[in-house]
């Protein structure tokens, strides 16, 4: 696999040669000082060009970076500019995400995320930068609003689980218990890691690094959240999930000084044993 510094030079070396691309912009997880980078850890690089729509109906560039496994285009706004993004996974194990910014955006784009360098700047118009922090991506604290709203999806949701299990829609029960259920036990448990870090922790996309900052039992009872293929397992596992969101709901809520949903966890929780106790024939539900 290519080391950094031979993709780093790759990369500059394409925009010294097009006149089109006016400036490098470093940013991610490889110019994150609080992370152990290892081979995976993409690279994140903006292009800022006066011409970005030229790069994407001209693709033949994407040779020069490697032989290609899959590519994701795709196209967003900056400001009311387009930009085009290009997710490359290459064969030898490089990942890089390329980003063509419209030149008259480069001040948003320079400020859309706080771990940030500059590689290169062809017309010297970006000031100096402070050193690369993480900042923009720590976890915040929850309003009074946001923390009631996700503690009432959290047992709210577990319902639609009970229910669908009773009628052996599997695709329902796997969406939200998998999906919309672990969200809301991420954003708590992102809270929970906050309160004890003063809200100066970045835990990563999808809580990644939750591992690294939760006591470990905790982190595996947040495990023993997750759920095997058939039934009984999610009914295991769904009760599990009670417990932990009593357990941590319970205690981000006294730490800042709100109120946890106590009547709402003692009603969907008998309300699921009945589910559960109930024949498996959904009509007999009583």
């Amino acid at each position: 696999m290519r080391k950094e510094k031979e993709v780093l030079a790759q990369l500059l070396d394409f925009a010294a040669s097009e006149d089109r691309v006016r400036a490098v912009i470093f940013n991610g997880s490889r110019v994150n000082p609080n992370i152990e980078k290892d081979i995976f850890c993409d690279y994140d690089v903006v292009f800022s060009a006066t011409e970005p729509e030229y790069y994407l109906g001209n693709q033949g560039w994407i040779q020069r970076f490697g032989e290609l496994v899959i590519m994701q285009q795709n196209d967003c706004k900056i400001g009311e500019k387009d930009k085009y993004i290009f997710l490359m996974q290459f064969k030898d194990g490089v990942r890089i995400d390329l980003s063509f910014d419209p030149i008259e955006c480069i001040a948003q784009t320079i400020a859309s995320d706080s771990l940030t360098e500059v590689l290169l700047d062809k017309d010297k118009i970006i000031k100096p930068l402070p050193p690369p922090v993480d900042s923009m991506h720590y976890v915040s604290k929850p309003t009074e609003i946001e923390f009631n709203k996700v503690m009432n999806e959290a047992w709210w949701i577990q319902t639609y689980v009970a229910k669908g299990i009773l009628r052996d829609e599997y695709p329902l029960v796997r969406y939200m218990y998998d999906v919309i259920l672990q969200e809301c036990i991420i954003k708590l448990l992102s809270w929970y890691v906050g309160l004890h870090y003063d809200w100066n922790i970045n835990i990563g996309k999808c809580g990644r690094w939750l591992k690294k900052y939760l006591p470990e039992p905790l982190f595996n009872e947040f495990k023993a959240a997750y759920s095997g293929g058939g039934y009984e397992q999610i009914w295991a596992a769904l009760f599990n999930v009670g417990d932990l969101i009593r357990k941590v709901g319970t205690d981000v809520a006294q730490r800042l000084g709100y109120k946890y949903p106590l009547q709402d966890d003692i009603n969907v929780t008998e309300y699921i044993k009945r589910v559960k106790a109930s024949k498996k024939d959904a009509t007999e539900f009583n």
